[in-house]
C-alpha cells in the first residue's frame, strides 16, 4: 500500500495512487462482505475508539461493524455521559486517551481542525469522522467507490453536487477526491449556500438546478444543514425543493444511466423526492451505506499496518 500517513485526516493532500489503493482495497472487503466471510484476525488485540461529538448513525456504526469485523477490541465512548460534558478538554481527554494505549481513534466534532489536534496528542492512528465544514474523508471514499463500481471509472464523468455546499464537509472531501481523480465536478445550488471561492477548488459553480444537472453522470444530493446555519439563507422547504429539490423532472436533464447519491440523513421533499430516493436502478444510496462498511475497513486495515507491533 502507498498511503503516506499514520493518520487520515483529510482527503486534501492525497494523490491518485493513495486513492486508488484505498478503493482497491475496500473493493476487496466489499466482495468479502458480499460473501459472509471475515478477517477477524487483522485487528485481533487491536483497540479502535469510537469518540463522537456529534450524533451520528451511519458513521458510528459502520466504523464499529467494520473494527468488529476485522476482529478489534471496539469501544463506542458516549460524549454525553463523559468527563467532556463536565467540562474536559479536548487536550485533557487526548491525554486520558493516550494512556489508555487505544490504537485506532475515530473522532467526529464540530469544530474544524480538531482530529488534526487530536493527532498531535495522541500515539494512535486519528481517523477524521467529520470535523466542522472542514473534511469527512470517508465519506468521500464510500462515494467514490459505488461511483466506481458502477461507472467503472472515476476519470471523465460529470458529477453534479447539489444543495448545502457551503456547510457540507461531505462536499468538501468529494470535490478534492473526485477533481483528483480526474471527474469534472459542478456544484448547483443556490448563491446563499455556495462558498465564494467555490471555483477555486476546481469546480463549476451552477445557480439553476437544470442547467447544472444537464448531461451529468453522478448526482449527489445534500441536506440543508440549518444546524450550521446562522440566518435564514433559504426561505422556506416548499420552496428550496421547487428550485433545487431533485424531482423526476429535474432528474431527466441527466444522462439517462445516470445515477442518485446522497451521504444521509435525507430530509424528504426537502433536498430530493421520495420516488427517486428509492428508485429501483438510478437511487444507490443503500448501496453507499455498503461500501461504506467496506471502506472503513480498508482505512483501519491500511492504519493498523502503520502501528507497532508491541502497542
Amino acid at each position: 500500500m502507498s498511503y503516506p500517513s499514520k493518520h487520515l485526516l483529510a482527503i486534501e493532500g492525497l494523490e491518485p495512487p493513495h486513492i486508488a489503493d484505498l478503493l482497491d482495497l475496500a473493493e476487496s472487503y466489499a466482495l468479502l462482505n458480499r460473501s459472509g466471510k471475515t478477517q477477524r484476525d487483522l485487528l485481533k488485540g487491536r483497540t479502535l475508539i469510537n469518540l463522537f461529538f456529534e450524533d451520528s448513525t451511519r458513521t458510528r456504526t459502520s466504523f464499529e461493524l467494520a473494527g468488529k469485523r476485522l476482529g478489534a477490541d471496539v469501544i463506542n465512548m458516549s460524549v454525553s455521559t463523559s468527563s467532556v460534558n463536565k467540562g474536559e478538554t479536548l487536550l485533557d481527554t487526548a491525554s486520558t486517551l493516550n494512556a489508555m494505549q487505544c490504537d485506532l481513534l475515530v473522532i467526529r466534532h464540530a469544530q474544524s481542525g480538531a482530529p488534526a489536534l487530536l493527532s498531535q496528542k495522541v500515539d494512535a492512528a486519528v481517523i477524521n469522522a467529520g470535523d466542522g465544514t472542514h473534511e469527512h474523508p470517508t465519506q468521500a471514499l464510500l462515494d467514490a467507490l459505488t461511483i466506481r463500481r458502477h461507472k467503472g471509472s472515476l476519470q471523465g464523468l460529470v458529477v453534479a453536487i447539489c444543495g448545502d455546499i457551503a456547510h457540507s464537509r461531505v462536499a468538501r472531501s468529494n470535490i478534492h477526491l473526485l477533481t483528483t481523480m480526474g471527474s469534472r465536478v459542478r456544484v448547483v445550488g443556490p448563491p446563499t449556500l455556495i462558498p465564494a471561492d467555490a471555483a477555486r477548488l476546481g469546480v463549476e459553480v451552477f445557480h439553476d438546478m437544470k442547467a447544472g444537472l444537464k448531461d451529468a453522470d453522478v448526482v449527489m444530493m445534500l441536506r440543508l444543514q440549518r444546524e450550521r446555519m446562522s440566518g435564514g439563507l433559504v426561505p422556506s422547504a416548499r420552496e428550496f425543493f421547487r428550485f433545487y429539490g431533485l424531482d423526476a423532472e429535474k432528474l431527466a436533464l441527466a444522462k439517462p444511466d445516470s445515477i442518485v447519491m446522497h451521504p444521509g440523513p435525507m430530509n424528504r421533499g426537502v433536498e430530493i423526492d421520495s420516488a427517486i430516493a428509492d428508485h429501483p436502478t438510478r437511487s444507490v444510496i443503500g448501496e453507499q451505506v455498503e461500501m461504506g462498511v467496506a471502506c472503513r475497513m480498508a482505512v483501519l486495515d491500511v492504519l493498523a499496518r502503520r502501528l507497532p507491533r508491541n502497542r
